[in-house]
């Protein structure tokens, strides 16, 4: 129970440069999905809570938006976020991607950012499934040795999101540095976004999937009618942006083609999701320099507000 004595709780940011498996390792540890995934790097734009109810306690595991070099408003708002979800959490994760031998540039850059955090960090090497098992060893020192002097890593983990190796152990060294705390979600919350959040996320995970490398960036979906129907399935009106008329070609496809596949997966996701008969339109349309342009992340919930 959450009132019971001993109960604990508490927040932990994720942190880490893009495509390392955050949003992955949240939906793991959750066992829904409550993060879209895809190989395009910054997926993740916001701030999302994945909530773990434990036997005597509840973890908060923050996903954010890869550490990364902005090279626009949108760019720095989830920059912004990022750093922001370690103010006030309880422990602080620094997540690499094991698979790659030696760290980047933009896990320095992250080390730096998790150094900065006054409460215990830890070193998640995710992805150890793609690491041939004698290599383990030598590619967890590698990237521990990313942690300054005047702030260690106090655990080094190994983890799978894709197999689920590790997430035990990791579940475990998050908890013994768990405060004593209330229950911050009740017992049936997995996330602190509403459902038109995700199901637009989930329209906006299919056109990552299936456009063109230099469209998906671009995208943005917004729900904007969402009608529960006496008979009929729930109708669900979104609307999918682009930067440019060139890209609304693309979203739209030959005949439509394009844009009825991004609909007809999107719409079996969020039937998934909510375990009901949906209907889903999906209007296309053309708000030039969307992501430098701080009126329209504001109106489209990627401002630094919509984004905490």
């Amino acid at each position: 129970m959450s009132d019971s004595p001993g109960f604990m709780s508490g927040f932990v940011a994720l942190l880490g440069r893009p495509n390392v498996g955050k949003s992955s390792l949240c939906n793991a540890l959750v066992g829904e999905k409550v993060a879209i995934t895809s190989p395009a790097p910054q997926t993740t734009r916001h701030r999302i809570a994945a909530v773990q109810h434990l036997p005597g306690a509840q973890i908060v595991w923050l996903d954010t938006p890869g550490l990364h070099r902005p090279r626009h408003l949108l760019g720095r708002s989830m920059v912004r976020a990022a750093a922001g979800a370690l103010a006030g959490a309880d422990v602080a994760c620094l997540v690499v991607d094991g698979g790659f031998a030696a760290p980047g540039e933009g896990d320095r850059r992250a080390a730096w950012q998790v150094s900065q955090a006054a409460c215990p960090r830890l070193l998640v090497v995710n992805k150890v499934d793609l690491v041939p098992a004698g290599a383990v060893p030598e590619r967890l020192m590698a990237y521990a040795a990313l942690a300054p002097r005047r702030a260690p890593f106090d655990e080094v983990l190994a983890v799978s999101a894709a197999t689920g190796v590790g997430c035990a152990g990791l579940v475990a060294a998050v908890r013994r540095r768990l405060p004593l705390g209330p229950a911050y979600f009740p017992e049936d919350a997995t996330t602190d976004r509403p459902e038109q959040f995700l199901c637009a996320e989930l329209v906006r995970e299919q056109s990552l999937l299936l456009l063109r490398q230099e469209v998906p960036h671009a995208v943005a979906v917004t729900v904007d009618e969402w009608q529960e129907r006496d008979a009929g399935p729930l109708f669900i009106g979104v609307t999918l942006y682009v930067e440019r008329d060139s890209q609304k070609g693309i979203v739209i496809g030959r005949g439509g083609s394009m844009l009825r596949a991004i609909g007809q997966a999107a719409r079996l996701e969020i039937e998934r999701r909510l375990g009901t008969p949906v209907y889903l339109e999906i209007r296309v349309r053309v708000r030039e320099g969307w992501r430098d342009r701080a009126g329209s992340l504001e109106t489209m919930g990627l401002g630094d507000r919509g984004l905490r």
